[in-house]
């Protein structure tokens, strides 16, 4: 059977990482993989979760299932955090899931039942497991216009004459705060404009949020996500805890559907519950229940949330001497948008030969679209990275 099949393409993130790790050069920069690095390029695992494991592994009694839908507190919990008091608690629905992308894949799941063969509209660009997820569960993907790469800004002009145009028979994905990889985001007056859209059109929002905290803080990041919650009948949400608790590994995350009253919200849930029990069964729990004590203790929820602040004022400090840096050597503005960007990454709007350059020349390794992680710089090597991309883009 297996010679029936060709090679899948390995996935240009994991394909990046093999490159990095085979250059024996010693200054090289890892600016591909998404996770959160500190000064010393390690991941580190937050405070809060450590104390949180260890009250687990001094109080768990059993390791048996906790249920189809999952840790019900760490769902109610993230409901609380994410969504706050805006709307009646009666209308959420809530599953765990394998992370993130466990959350999209159940929403999925749910939008090819109720809309066979439906149409869902990407931002372009996107993440790249976006598409192929969409096309596995059976939907038709489009793109609509989202960054500029000659300002390092969203094109919203552009963006809203597509979504616009929609009607009640398409969806639309769109990033939470932090989230894009370009690392352009959404201003609350844009998102005003895009929940009065949506509201005018019928389109069905499906919201992809796994960097809450990482921009201007819990409430500010928010801000979006709850205004189409608070504007429209209906809405899903894909949660995922790996990086604002870092617990990448532990694939914690929840997948909301919202829906216009009661009824709605417990047809979504068994909807959700039934397609959990036909993919994997059961959620796993240590990662969720992780979480449930850090947001039910006081003391670790603060100290969790001083954490998150921190590494959030650490990318920031980032852009600013990446900016600065590369200013002060060539008078370049061109990249100041760095410093207007928020979360984890930004795109550089770079060439892909320049992109070649830089790995081959310079030791420093992106994605071709120019995509880097601001959290991979390091601070001693701000001067080499600026130098690096004075040198190929001049």
């Amino acid at each position: 059977m297996f010679d029936e099949l060709e090679k899948a393409p390995l996935d240009k993130i994991f394909k990046l990482l093999a490159q990095f790790r085979a250059d024996e050069r010693e200054d090289k920069i890892d600016l591909g993989i998404g996770v959160y690095k500190d000064e010393n390029g390690n991941t580190p695992i937050m405070r809060a979760v450590k104390k949180a494991e260890r009250q687990i592994l001094d109080n768990e009694t059993t390791k048996s299932y906790v249920g189809v839908a999952g840790n019900r507190e760490f769902c109610d919990l993230i409901a609380d955090l994410v969504f706050a008091n805006i709307i009646d608690k009666s209308r959420i629905a809530s599953v765990q899931a394998p992370g993130g992308t466990g959350s999209i894949w159940v929403l999925l799941q749910v939008i090819k039942r109720a809309r066979k063969k439906g149409k869902i509209w990407i931002s372009d660009p996107s993440w790249p497991n976006h598409y192929p997820m969409c096309e596995l569960a059976g939907l038709e993907p489009n793109y609509y216009p989202y960054f500029d790469k000659d300002s390092g800004k969203v094109k919203f002009a552009e963006m809203m004459k597509v979504l616009d145009r929609l009607g009640p028979k398409d969806t639309v994905l769109l990033h939470g705060c932090c989230h894009n990889p370009t690392g352009a985001n959404l201003t609350n007056e844009q998102w005003d404009i895009v929940a009065d859209s949506l509201k005018k059109t019928g389109a069905f929002p499906f919201i992809d949020l796994a960097y809450l905290g990482f921009g201007d803080g819990i409430e500010q990041d928010a801000y979006g996500l709850r205004k189409l919650a608070s504007t429209l009948d209906e809405m899903m949400l894909a949660f995922s805890a790996s990086k604002n608790f870092g617990l990448y590994r532990e694939r914690a995350g929840v997948a909301f559907a919202i829906g216009k009253d009661k009824n709605g919200a417990e047809i979504a849930f068994s909807q959700m519950g039934n397609i959990v029990r036909a993919s994997y069964s059961q959620p796993p729990d240590h990662g969720a229940e992780i979480v449930r004590i850090i947001l039910q203790d006081e003391k670790l929820r603060n100290e969790w949330q001083n954490e998150l602040d921190e590494m959030s004022a650490r990318i920031k400090n980032l852009r600013q001497k990446l900016v600065n840096a590369i200013k002060e050597r060539s008078n370049l503005e061109d990249f100041n948008f760095l410093t207007e960007h928020s979360g984890m990454f930004s795109l550089l709007g770079i060439s892909k030969e320049q992109v070649d350059k830089l790995k081959k020349d310079h030791a420093i390794y992106m994605l071709d679209d120019s995509r880097i992680s601001i959290a991979g710089i390091n601070e001693n090597k701000i001067d080499k990275l600026a130098k690096a991309i004075i040198e190929v883009t001049q």
